[in-house]
């Protein structure tokens, strides 16, 4: 069976079945996320009508309800598949924003929302193995590059958007956006059912081999990459949770100096985020290399914020360092984004990838979690304090993969395999671990 269509006979660069729909659904969804993420708590307010301290109640439990859902749907996906409980979740997602116009007491909106952030929450973790199941080899670091582009600017284009549909009907405007919400993620589902998953010959087997969350348990090599994963996970919450406040208590600069500073992450995201994964997949370098280089342009601008921190310049010499910081930190974010991304899928063995995809994305919800509180405590004590501790959990977390390599599968180390010495199927993960999958 082909798996691939080759893009050129030159680079080796492979194109997956479908790849063009899955990546304009991703896009179109994004669009949607956009259109209410920036206003979350006003958003839902205006819909349905409840209070703002109602709405702030029930997004808080049915947030942490949604992390206690995401084991679930990691066993979902070895059971049913990644592309089909992807289709639920658009389903579910498209389904909730259309009634929630019509949830205006407090017990049918905690029951939409309910449902609506199980499948949010869940959706990474989905998507991350639709990932690994429609794609081998370095078609993976593209698709997580251009996943992240593309969400980088959906995301954007969806905030332009509900601010012309305020601007035109004023708050009436959020109704017109829950449906055009709706829409985004029912015209996404129907694009990604186009993708056609990719599987070895002998995968139908090692997928139905009785294995559960204890087999990732068991997995140190996979618990240690989840564990340096969340270090860094702590470094991506910096700009949207610890910037703000930094700006505005230790260095007093104006709160336009944040959205400037998101403007261009957006930008460089959506702008060179596949030119710089192509260059770092065509350099050769190992995953958990180019993950680790990721992390340390992290601590670097961690560093330079520090350093800015203490000389405290004058207004004009602290605008471009900060967004010269910004530049560094993005570069970080687009290095290792999509290695870290296609690192963890190809180590899951296939049979039981959502369950450990599951796990690793519990790093990144963790993080977010627990970010808030630590920056503030933190910057309570000192400015530049929350900043040392994200740069020593990023060097951490460098150093972490670099003594992880030789521990996990060399078919998720490196981009591209030697034909001999690697199944079509990739079969090297689950060879790693044959006394777990058996058990």
């Amino acid at each position: 069976m082909a798996v691939f269509r080759s893009k050129s006979a030159g680079t080796g660069e492979a194109k997956v079945a479908g790849e063009r729909s899955l990546l304009l659904g991703i896009g179109i969804s994004a669009v949607g996320i956009g259109m209410y993420v920036p206003f979350s708590l006003v958003f839902f307010h205006h819909v349905t009508g409840l209070s703002l301290t109602l709405v702030g109640l029930v997004m808080t439990v049915t947030g942490l309800a949604g992390l206690a859902f995401m084991p679930l749907a990691g066993s979902a996906v070895d059971r049913f598949g990644a592309k089909r409980v992807n289709l639920v979740l658009y389903g579910i997602r498209a389904l909730g924003f259309a009634l929630y116009p019509f949830a205006s007491s407090l017990p049918a909106f905690g029951a939409v929302a309910l449902v609506t952030a199980l499948a949010d929450r869940s959706f990474g973790v989905v998507q991350q193995s639709l990932i690994g199941e429609v794609a081998r080899g370095a078609a993976r670091d593209r698709l997580q590059a251009s996943t992240r582009a593309l969400q980088n600017a959906g995301m954007g284009a969806g905030a332009l958007l509900v601010s012309g549909v305020l601007a035109l009907w004023g708050t009436g405007g959020f109704t017109y956006t829950a449906w055009g919400n709706s829409l985004a993620f029912a015209l996404a589902g129907l694009l990604v059912s186009r993708v056609r998953p990719v599987r070895a010959a002998a995968a139908g087997s090692a997928r139905r081999a009785p294995a559960g969350y204890r087999m990732v348990l068991r997995d140190r090599p996979f618990l240690g990459l989840t564990a340096a994963n969340f270090l860094t996970a702590l470094g991506y919450s910096a700009l949207s949770v610890l910037f703000p406040l930094y700006l505005s208590t230790w260095l007093a600069a104006p709160d336009s100096l944040a959205g400037a500073a998101f403007t261009v992450n957006t930008v460089l995201c959506a702008g060179i985020g596949v030119l710089i994964a192509g260059r770092v997949r065509r350099s050769g370098a190992r995953r958990t290399r180019s993950a680790a280089l990721g992390a340390l342009l992290f601590a670097a601008a961690f560093v330079g914020q520090i350093v800015l921190g203490t000389l405290r310049p004058g207004q004009s010499v602290t605008l471009v360092a900060l967004l010269a910081i910004v530049v560094v930190y993005t570069l970080g974010e687009l290095v290792h984004s999509p290695s870290g991304g296609a690192l963890s899928v190809s180590a899951a063995p296939e049979a039981v990838r959502g369950r450990y995809l599951a796990t690793y994305q519990l790093s990144y919800s963790l993080a977010s979690a627990l970010a808030p509180s630590l920056f503030t405590a933190l910057l309570a004590v000192d400015g530049r304090l929350p900043w040392a501790a994200l740069a020593v959990a990023a060097l951490g977390a460098a150093l972490a993969l670099v003594r992880l390599e030789p521990h996990l599968p060399a078919g998720a180390v490196h981009v591209e395999q030697p034909a001999a010495a690697v199944a079509p199927g990739e079969a090297t993960a689950p060879e790693r671990r044959p006394a777990a999958v058996a058990a």
